[in-house]
C-alpha cells in the first residue's frame, strides 16, 4: 500500500510538471512592452556594460508618480537592471571589484541615491535588501531634454573614466566611473608579455616606453627595455632605454647610450621612433630624434619633411615652414599637395 501510495505521487507530480509545460508551450512569445537593451563601452582595459529594459513616458507623470519618491526603483522595467564591470574600478571614489551588480536608484525630489547592489539576479527591486548593497552614494540629477524611452549613455568618455548616465523624461541621472589606468595597463601587460608578444622585442619596448611616456615605474621599465635589447638590440629599444635612464638621473650612461643607439641605424626605423614619440605626447623627444634623422640621411626629403612635423607639433612655425619648404625642395611630385597644404596651414607665403 505504501508503494502504491509512493507511486501515485509521483504520478501526479510528473502530471503537474507536464501540464505546467504544456500551459506554457500555448502562449506566444511576444515583444516587451519595455524592450530589451545592453549598451557597453570600454575604458582603458575595462568593459563597462549595462543590461537594462526601457519603458516609456506614455503621457505618464513618472517622476513621484509611476516611480515613487523615496522609494527603491529598478533603474529601468521588467527584470534588474545590471551593470558589469570586466576589471576593478571607482565609484564615488570608492573601490568597487569586477563583476556584476544590480543597479538601484532611490528618486526624490531633490538628491537621488545610486545603488550598486550584490544580489543582480533578482526581479526588478521586488527582492531588494539593502543587506547586499556594495555601494550606495547621492547624485543630483540634471534637467534634460524630454526623452520618450528610458536609455542609458555613455557620456565624458576619458582614457580613465565615463560617465555612465540614465536620461528619462526630462532627467539624467549621472554615475561617474573611474578606473587607474596605468595600474590596469602595466598589469595588462605583464600577462601579455608572457604571451606570444613576448618572444618577441617589440612588446617589452612598449611597455619599457609606456613607463617612460607616462613617467611610471621607471625601474620596471628599464627592466623590460633591458628584456626587448636581449632579443634584438636596435634603435628604437636601445633610445628607449637611454630615455629611462635620463629619467632616472643617470644621465652620463644615458647620453652615452643615446649615441651608441644611431650607429648604422636605418632611416626608416629612426623615423618610426620619432613618430612613436611624437604619439606618445614627447614632443621634444621626437624632435630630436627627428633632427638626428636629418644629420644621418640629409638627402632624404622625408626626414626634413618629419622634422617639419616635430616643429610643429612644438608650436615653432617658423622652423616649420622653413623645414617644410626644405622638404618641397626635395621630394617627389605627388607629395606636394601634401606639403603644401601643411604649409599653408602654416600661413607660409
Amino acid at each position: 500500500m505504501k508503494h502504491k501510495f509512493h507511486f501515485l505521487t509521483e504520478s501526479f507530480f510528473l502530471f503537474f510538471l507536464f501540464t505546467l509545460s504544456l500551459s506554457a508551450q500555448q502562449n506566444l512569445t511576444l515583444p516587451d512592452a519595455s524592450q530589451h537593451a545592453v549598451i557597453m563601452q570600454q575604458v582603458g582595459m575595462c568593459e563597462i556594460k549595462i543590461d537594462y529594459h526601457r519603458p516609456g513616458v506614455k503621457d505618464r507623470q513618472v517622476w513621484g508618480g509611476l516611480v515613487p519618491y523615496d522609494q527603491v526603483w529598478r533603474a529601468g522595467a521588467n527584470e534588474n537592471t545590471t551593470i558589469s564591470f570586466s576589471k576593478d574600478v571607482l565609484v564615488d571614489g570608492k573601490k568597487v571589484p569586477a563583476g556584476t551588480y544590480g543597479l538601484h536608484m532611490i528618486p526624490t525630489a531633490n538628491d537621488w541615491t545610486i545603488i550598486l547592489n550584490k544580489d543582480y539576479r533578482a526581479w526588478g527591486s521586488f527582492f531588494y535588501k539593502e543587506e547586499n548593497d556594495f555601494i550606495r552614494y547621492k547624485v543630483k540629477p540634471v534637467t534634460a531634454e524630454f526623452q520618450e524611452w528610458l536609455m542609458y549613455t555613455f557620456d565624458e568618455v576619458t582614457p580613465n573614466s565615463v560617465t555612465a548616465s540614465l536620461s528619462w523624461e526630462k532627467l539624467k541621472v549621472p554615475i561617474k566611473i573611474e578606473i587607474d589606468l596605468h595600474t590596469q595597463m602595466l598589469n595588462e601587460m605583464a600577462v601579455q608579455l608572457t604571451g606570444i608578444p613576448g618572444f618577441f622585442w617589440q612588446g617589452w619596448n612598449q611597455a619599457a616606453n609606456y613607463c617612460y611616456v607616462n613617467g611610471i615605474e621607471l625601474e620596471q621599465g628599464l627592466e623590460w627595455a633591458d628584456h626587448s635589447i636581449g632579443i634584438n638590440k636596435n634603435v628604437t629599444n636601445t633610445f628607449t632605454k637611454s630615455l629611462l635612464l635620463n629619467a632616472l638621473g643617470k644621465k652620463e650612461e644615458a647620453s652615452k647610450l643615446k649615441e651608441e643607439a644611431f650607429v648604422n641605424a636605418a632611416e626608416v626605423d629612426v623615423n618610426n621612433l620619432g613618430y612613436q614619440l611624437l604619439g606618445g605626447g614627447k614632443i621634444d623627444d621626437a624632435t630630436e630624434v627627428f633632427k638626428k634623422n636629418t644629420e644621418l640621411y640629409p638627402e632624404s626629403w622625408n626626414v626634413w619633411d618629419s622634422l617639419a612635423e616635430g616643429y610643429m607639433n612644438k608650436g615653432e612655425k617658423q622652423l616649420a615652414i622653413d623645414y617644410y619648404k626644405k622638404a618641397l625642395g626635395m621630394a617627389p611630385e605627388n607629395q606636394h599637395e601634401r606639403i603644401n597644404g601643411a604649409l599653408a596651414q602654416l600661413g607660409a607665403k
